[in-house]
């Protein structure tokens, strides 16, 4: 993996034995330095630490090295004030201490790659997906229904899409709070309808589906029967840019491989 970085680098222009050079200098002025201030065992640490936090804020290598210098600068500076204000306390532990907190924090708390945001985000997806599901089901009886927006039981929905009814049920309910659809009656008599916004929002998930269908068999030469798994994961992900440029690279399509019209705006 080294040898084909260095040669990466050299298809780049780039002074490779410089650089290597240059790298393998501050290395050893590091370790000298931080030998005195923090032990041999935890300048191992120093050296790791804050480079490590530093790679979950970013990609972008010239923004990770003045992250991972400012990360130990920070460290240094808060170990030494510890032991500024409580001689009893040693300098090298706590910049150690203090850089891992650093990373700790990074681990649970950067942007993209943070523990915390990420399972926001799988967790969102999931209520989105939920959601989308639900609203393609109406919008796929009111089809059935002659296209017009009609009330839907409890039973009709989950005979047209299996779902559990505890699941069913929370999705409903996110989708009535955001007015997506509105329930009509109460109990065992209750039935939901497509709002102006959820029919629009229906239309839209089933319009996805349908062109990645038409693009799985026109492209890929899948068989029409054999499609219908992967639209469901993609028609979730797909952005109006992709959706824009499936419409105009399949010049909108009226149906679907299984002769089922694709709504459009």
């Amino acid at each position: 993996r080294r040898h084909r970085s260095a040669r990466d680098l050299r298809r780049l222009g780039l002074p490779v034995r410089g650089i290597e050079l240059l790298m393998t200098t501050l290395l050893v002025l590091s370790v000298v330095v931080g030998i005195q201030a923090v032990g041999v065992v935890l300048m191992a640490a120093m050296l790791i630490t804050p480079a490590a936090a530093a790679r979950y804020w970013t990609d972008r290598l010239g923004v990770m090295i003045s992250l991972s210098v400012l990360f130990g600068v920070v460290s240094g500076i808060g170990g030494s004030y510890v032991s500024y204000i409580e001689p009893r306390m040693p300098t090298g532990p706590w910049i150690v201490v203090i850089a891992s907190t650093i990373f700790f924090l990074s681990l649970l708390l950067a942007p993209r790659k943070g523990m915390v945001p990420r399972a926001a985000r799988r967790i969102a997806m999931r209520h989105r997906t939920l959601e989308e599901n639900i609203l393609k089901t109406l919008h796929r009886l009111d089809e059935n229904a002659g296209g017009v927006a009609r009330t839907h039981t409890f039973d009709e929905i989950r005979r047209l899409r299996a779902m559990q009814p505890a699941r069913l049920r929370r999705g409903l309910r996110r989708l009535s709070n955001g007015r997506f659809v509105e329930r009509r009656g109460e109990g065992a008599r209750a039935s939901w309808v497509l709002t102006d916004d959820g029919t629009r929002r229906g239309a839209r998930i089933t319009r996805l589906h349908r062109l990645w269908e038409v693009y799985l068999t026109e492209y890929l030469q899948i068989a029409p029967d054999h499609v219908h798994d992967d639209a469901e994961t993609i028609e979730h992900v797909l952005t109006p840019e992709l959706e824009a440029r499936l419409e105009d690279l399949l010049d909108r399509p009226e149906s679907d491989p299984h002769a089922r019209s694709i709504p459009y705006h």
